[in-house]
């Protein structure tokens, strides 16, 4: 299996049972992957217990609609369908997960796609990381979620940590704290970074020119873009997509 730094898995010859038991030793970790139809073809043994399956294997052929609660399936199944159709990975974001015993917990989760030796998108893998232990779900307000989507859905938009903080319903110094503490960057870096993120996948994935690129990520400053990028990247936008 080769992993490419674009963020796309390219799988030539995957052995699922091998990343399955590496996982199998993370048991804050769920770890899946899914055929271009959304369907299982390997969980880990922490999925396993949570959806109440005696062996993952158990799992194997089972949509989500089979595993898990009406609304938390639907959502996943929407966040799988992105991911298989766009080509675009999910990278941690912060969710409410099922964990054992029908209890919720927080979790980032990272979605990624499967290409084959001809590019075309076979499936996707990811995980999900538990941010505390099962059902302790006070340490982080509701409402943090609710700004994780919106910043997600609109970060082509003049977004601010301030603005960030008050659909968070959270005090600006104590919304910096818990984004520094879950993504390990500031508020500030955060937005930078899910705006970068999108234009890797724009540069990588269509022909619109860098300008409307930079302008979709809330760029309105082409050279602002650029810097930016390069500063993240290494690489110019143009020589981004031409190595992609």
């Amino acid at each position: 299996m080769k992993i490419s730094t674009t963020g796309n898995f390219r799988v030539f010859t995957p052995d699922l049972t091998n990343w399955r038991q590496l996982f199998d030793h993370l048991p804050d970790t769920v770890f899946f992957a899914k055929d271009a139809a959304g369907r299982y073809l390997a969980i880990n043994e922490t999925l396993a217990r949570r959806c109440a399956l005696s062996d993952p294997a158990d799992a194997t052929g089972r949509t989500v609609a089979g595993l898990f609660p009406a609304k938390l399936a639907e959502r996943y199944a929407a966040q799988d369908a992105t991911v298989l159709r766009d080509g675009r990975p999910i990278l941690e974001r912060l969710e409410l997960h099922w964990h054992s015993r029908g209890r919720a917990g927080w979790c980032l989760t990272t979605k990624l796609p499967v290409r084959d030796e001809h590019g075309q998108i076979t499936g996707l893998i990811g995980i999900s990381r538990d941010l505390r232990a099962p059902g302790e779900t006070h340490g982080i307000p509701q409402g943090l979620a609710a700004a994780v989507e919106h910043l997600e859905n609109h970060f082509m938009d003049p977004v601010t940590p301030g603005l960030l903080a008050k659909l968070a319903g959270l005090p600006a110094v104590r919304f910096a704290r818990l984004i520094k503490r879950i993504f390990r960057i500031s508020p500030v870096q955060w937005i930078a970074q899910t705006r970068l993120a999108a234009a890797a996948h724009l540069l990588r994935e269509t022909d619109r020119s860098v300008a409307e690129i930079a302008t979709a990520c809330g760029y309105y400053d082409h050279s602002a873009f650029t810097r930016a990028f390069r500063s993240a990247t290494a690489m110019t936008p143009t020589a981004f997509r031409k190595n992609s």
